[in-house]
């Protein structure tokens, strides 16, 4: 958290210095408090505790300067009962944004999102994956950047220097979904510079007709750690990485087709493909009601020695938004492994408001695995349901 703050601290100086000197046109504080528990159905693999309770604080500060320009500041802080790993502070953003005729430019610690699948983002690497906090991959730790972004009529272009590597999060020996030894704090670097090594990132996007299509590079150390068991230590190892991404979206009357494919040259080379479909039904069941079934294949040309989740896999899931005031949505969804029939997982995700100040959300993971030598084989025991109340002010 120290490194983070100094690191952030270098690179937004100019902005400070900037909201410093300007009047400011208008200042907006805003945010939310969660109370958020998790109850797992048993004990852990290594004797781990059912119940994990949290408490999550995530302000916002935005500062418009001048006509042009803008400041915000996002911190994030979660108390957690049973894991002290889980027990972290991030920035999630401090970044100054200027934007002129067709150009942006953004300075200081951000998070950039690539992708349009449900069930994973292949492409999306700019940020790192907070580990900790969810088991879908979703939540990320804010990253050091410089992002120019050009509009233009023949398409967008974002270009970005990534001045600092994040680890990811884990959690700790008495946390849950862990492996059955816990990963080391001490973590391995193919590159001499270790988390200093200078990343670069290249995005392009253009609309064509009814499908969105995005070609993206990276080059710089890999978000996804490699795992090295040395003694009793199992350590994660940060190799250099080159990826080619290709995302495509588009909107076929009431199809929404999606696909996501990586080339990646690290450690190991690879290429993985995510693709699918989600066909809204509009009106189900003579309500108001929409319905979306979703259903997505992930391939991953590693096979089982993939470092990641979903070599061979099949989602398939159902979207309900009820369209009320209160914007109540239901997720569920079911990941089963081709290799494998007793390796799958199933999710459900729930959340309305109340008020407009709270709601409440309900997260369940399901996971069945009776093969050691699978990746989420360590989750065997891990099922769990999750209930939050969100307070935003």
């Amino acid at each position: 958290m120290n490194t983070l703050l100094s690191i952030a601290g270098r690179l937004t100086a100019s902005s400070v210095l900037t909201v410093v000197a300007l009047q400011c046109h208008s200042v907006e504080f805003s945010g939310q408090v969660n109370l958020e528990h998790r109850q797992f159905f048993s004990d852990g693999a290594q004797g781990q505790d059912k119940g994990q309770s949290s408490l999550v604080l995530e302000p916002e500060l935005y500062w418009q300067l001048g006509d042009s320009s803008d400041f915000t500041f996002s911190p994030f802080y979660r108390v957690d009962s049973l894991d002290e790993e889980r027990t972290h502070g991030d920035i999630r953003e401090a970044l100054f944004l200027n934007y002129w005729d067709d150009y942006e430019i953004r300075v200081g610690v951000g998070k950039v999102f690539w992708g349009v699948t449900e069930s994973a983002h292949l492409v999306d690497i700019v940020n790192q994956t907070d580990a900790i906090e969810a088991v879908d991959g979703e939540d990320k730790l804010g990253q050091a950047m410089l992002h120019f972004t050009s509009i233009k009529e023949w398409g967008t272009l974002d270009a970005m220097v990534l001045p600092y590597f994040r680890e990811r999060t884990f959690s700790g020996i008495d946390g849950r979904l862990r492996p059955t030894i816990a990963v080391s704090k001490e973590a391995i670097y193919e590159s001499s510079h270790e988390e200093r090594h200078v990343d670069y990132a290249l995005r392009y996007t253009k609309m064509l007709g009814d499908w969105d299509v995005g070609v993206s590079y990276f080059q710089g150390t890999n978000r996804d750690p490699y795992y090295q068991l040395n003694g009793y230590k199992l350590q994660p190892y940060y190799a250099q990485a080159k990826q080619v991404g290709l995302d495509v979206q588009g909107i076929v009357g009431d199809w929404l087709w999606k696909l996501e494919s990586i080339y990646r040259d690290s450690l190991d080379h690879h290429t993985g493909l995510l693709s699918g479909f989600e066909y809204t039904i509009v009106g189900a069941f003579d309500t108001v009601w929409d319905l979306g079934l979703i259903a997505e294949y992930l391939y991953d040309s590693r096979g089982n020695n993939a470092q990641t989740v979903g070599q061979n896999d099949l989602f398939a899931g159902a979207r309900l938004a009820l369209n009320d005031e209160d914007s109540s949505e239901l997720l569920l969804g079911i990941s089963q492994d081709l290799d494998n029939s007793d390796v799958y997982s199933a999710k459900l995700e729930a959340s309305s408001r109340i008020n407009n100040h709270l709601s409440w959300a309900i997260d369940a993971w399901w996971f069945e695995n009776e093969t050691p030598d699978d990746l989420l084989y360590f989750a065997r025991k891990d099922d769990f349901i999750e209930v939050s109340l969100e307070y935003y002010f």
